[in-house]
């Protein structure tokens, strides 16, 4: 995800896999370049399905991601991919099929081969980008020149870019009132419909309530994989998380000050820092809180403030949780690390506010090995959070 001066770009997919097979042969990937204000999309699909197809759409995946951060441009890209790829000896197509969103500092760049055409929404009207047919040197075993579509345009907030595989479109096939299956024009007027019941609908939201309308069409028994992925613009969604004392005590009261006046969720992790916080701006601390989490010290409660925890242990137990799961795979209970967990998936600029006076306890050698000194975990969460959840993290040590 990435941040722009009128928007902020969220990137959401989801994904079914083939009746039966552990392995999707859809592969999608993402990549957010923070120092060029980019974010790049990749979503391809391996003929078939199961691990042969999961290796040819993880290949086309991959060197479709690098060439396009590389800037080189269309017919490159193109040219390399298909001389690359295997030609399927009785279908005589290209074994994987690509979809490239490139958002490059307010501008969008979109590389298509034979996945259904990207799905690109204005608020609930569908936005027609001038798309350009480029021909490729490759020719298949037909004699017929093969060719790849793309389009660039200017992105407006409240604009979504969706796209599929054929899992979609093709889903229904051959059942009740759905012969020729679901079709292009069914699945626009499902996302038309989708945005138009929820003017805000998110890109995670709505990615998985069309694979989960693809699925229903194939009767809960998905005969291809089935992938949606949105890209969705919008404004930014912000919370902070403010853990351990300021260096100079002498900053205390601008520390609690930047947190307090901080529009979005507000977030303490630490005794120390909440006693702090609690002084400077004379608010009493409510300790009177069940714990909901018997490995962890129970929550506290601050008026102005969304959520007071331990520090060190529970943002291990969240870096732990987000290490181990997906977002689909994540069950959260009331404990204080699950709740942290809901606030950094609900907003999209995490800013940390880390004091570095040293807590002496972190350094008792008679305490578990992962128990870390405090900087050290911000790092590790930051870094989870920013390449596998695709979030904006701003650290700020005082």
């Amino acid at each position: 995800m990435g941040i722009s001066s009128n928007y902020y770009t969220e990137v959401a997919c989801h994904q079914r896999n083939h009746l039966g097979e552990r392995i999707c042969g859809d592969v999608f990937l993402s990549e957010r370049l923070k120092e060029e204000g980019r974010v790049v999309s990749v979503l391809a699909d391996g003929m078939g399905h199961g691990v042969k197809a999961n290796v040819l759409g993880t290949l086309t995946a991959s060197m479709s991601l690098s060439f396009a951060k590389e800037h080189k441009d269309a017919r490159t890209i193109g040219n390399i991919i298909m001389k690359t790829l295997p030609i399927c000896s009785e279908r005589k197509t290209s074994y994987a099929t690509f979809t490239i969103v490139d958002v490059d500092n307010g501008e969008v760049n979109i590389l298509e081969y034979d996945n259904p055409l990207c799905l690109i929404m204005r608020g609930t009207n569908v936005f027609e980008p001038r798309w350009e047919y480029i021909q490729l040197d490759s020719i298949d075993e037909m004699g017929r020149g093969q060719e790849i579509m793309a389009c660039t345009f200017q992105p407006e907030k409240e604009d979504r870019i969706i796209f599929i595989s054929d899992g979609v479109t093709q889903s229904g096939l051959g059942t009740g009132n759905l012969l020729l299956g679901w079709g292009r024009d069914n699945y626009v007027e499902f996302v038309k419909e989708s945005i138009n019941n929820e003017k805000h609908i998110s890109a995670s939201k709505l990615a998985q309530r069309i694979v989960n309308k693809a699925y229903s069409n194939d009767n809960y028994k998905s005969k291809d994989d089935t992938s949606c992925a949105v890209i969705y613009f919008r404004d930014p969604r912000r919370m902070i998380i403010a853990t351990g004392p300021p260096f100079h005590p002498e900053r205390d009261n601008e520390y609690a000050r930047k947190l307090i006046d901080f529009r979005g969720p507000k977030v303490i992790c630490g005794a120390t820092t909440a006693d702090i916080i609690s002084r400077e701006l004379n608010i009493t601390i409510d300790d009177s809180i069940l714990a909901t989490d018997p490995t962890l010290p129970q929550m506290s409660k601050m008026e102005g403030v969304d959520l007071v925890t331990e520090g060190i242990l529970t943002l291990n137990k969240v870096i732990t949780m987000l290490s181990n799961n997906t977002i689909s795979t994540l069950k959260l209970g009331n404990g204080p690390a699950d709740l942290i967990i809901k606030l950094l998936l609900e907003n999209d600029e995490i800013v940390i506010m880390v004091g570095t006076m040293i807590n002496q306890a972190h350094h008792d050698p008679t305490l578990p090995v992962e128990i870390e000194i405090r900087r050290t975990t911000i790092k590790r969460l930051s870094e989870l959070l920013e390449k596998k959840f695709m979030k904006e993290v701003i650290v700020e040590y005082i």
